[in-house]
């Protein structure tokens, strides 16, 4: 599933002229938790001011929120998402940023990503990305495999073949946050040593 499946595409966005006073009042209003800074042209950048910017730079400090622009506290340009990024890498954009929630932009706003849309939306516990990688590094690896016996361990098709293979088991490996250990080319050359460690490459 991607980013465009899963999120919200009614997003409430505000200006930076307005005050915090205005920001939570529309909060209240439409029950949310954020909203999106609108951009002042098509060169500006989104941004975003959520719950937590009014509580921690406002409310903290005893201020007037009539008194304080969204500008003031909003983050500006925020993280965006493509609608077209998977899920799994929404859910590590957000661990790796700490943030909950993020825009999703292509040229214009599209809509709005949460947690919530990850955790209510997704389907990672029907099909978890890992078992899916697996099952496709063990097709590749028996289309390899097929090939290099048609075509020979030196020919450049089969290099291409186990090219596809450690590409799949690098992606496998960067969704579990480990190395590799050893790669199911590398068994391949085990077996075959004449065959050399051809790459290929895109221009």
């Amino acid at each position: 599933m991607k980013a465009a499946d899963i999120m919200t595409a009614e997003v409430v966005t505000i200006k930076g002229s307005a005050t915090v006073d205005q920001a939570v009042k529309l909060m209240k209003e439409k029950g949310l938790r954020s909203l999106i800074v609108d951009r002042r042209h098509e060169e500006d950048a989104y941004g975003i001011v959520t719950e937590t910017d009014v509580v921690y730079q406002v409310t903290a400090y005893g201020k007037d929120a009539k008194q304080v622009r969204v500008f003031e506290i909003m983050t500006k340009p925020c993280i965006s998402v493509s609608p077209n990024l998977s899920i799994e890498y929404v859910a590590r954009l957000f661990a790796n940023t700490h943030i909950r929630r993020a825009p999703v932009i292509s040229d214009r706003l599209l809509g709005i990503i949460s947690v919530t849309d990850i955790l209510t939306k997704g389907d990672f516990v029907e099909q978890p990305k890992e078992v899916l990688l697996q099952d496709q590094i063990q097709q590749a690896i028996a289309q390899a495999r097929e090939v290099c016996a048609e075509k020979g361990p030196a020919d450049a098709a089969c290099a291409a073949a186990w090219d596809i293979v450690e590409e799949l088991q690098a992606e496998a490996a960067h969704q579990r946050d480990r190395q590799l250990p050893r790669t199911a080319f590398e068994e391949y050359l085990a077996e075959n040593p004449e065959a050399p460690e051809a790459r290929m490459y895109d221009s």
